[in-house]
């Protein structure tokens, strides 16, 4: 029956083919009107243009600082090792990354207390809380710090 399958009634439409003559409707200028900008090639302006007047991310004034040189951490919870993990598991980035828990391939992983964990875990990670640290020692793993 695959070779009889159809789209339902108005999920196609036809596509408008522009400069293929007057007798179309859409020849000659192919509906971008007389001159200007916006008829010619590449024409348009870029996002945000507001005509030549002050664009709003520049009429707002700029606040606080970015340091370029800080060090950014993808943050795993204790709860979500609970979850996820069964005990007496040893937990490292590449288990973490493959159970989709963090992302990319060379991030620094920080693990934090939030939420519960019941079941002992040998976690091997960059860096921990204080409270996580407490949290899985307390419930009988191990937290190893890179």
């Amino acid at each position: 029956m695959l070779d009889r399958l159809k789209a339902p009634k108005g999920a196609t439409k036809k596509i408008k083919r522009v400069g293929r003559g007057e007798g179309s409707g859409w020849g000659k200028t192919s509906g971008r009107g007389h001159k200007g900008q916006r008829s010619r090639s590449g024409g348009g302006v870029r996002p945000g243009f507001e005509g030549g007047q002050m664009p709003l991310h520049r009429r707002l004034p700029k606040r606080g600082f970015t340091n370029i040189f800080r060090t950014e951490y993808s943050v795993v919870n204790v709860g979500r090792l609970n979850e996820l993990f069964k005990d007496g598991e040893t937990i490292t980035k590449d288990i973490l990354k493959a159970r989709g828990l963090i992302k990319g391939h060379d991030v620094l992983v920080k693990i934090l207390g939030n939420g519960e964990i019941s079941i002992a875990l040998t976690v091997t990670a960059d860096l921990f809380s204080e409270s996580a640290k407490k949290k899985i020692e307390s419930a009988g793993g191990k937290a190893e710090a890179l």
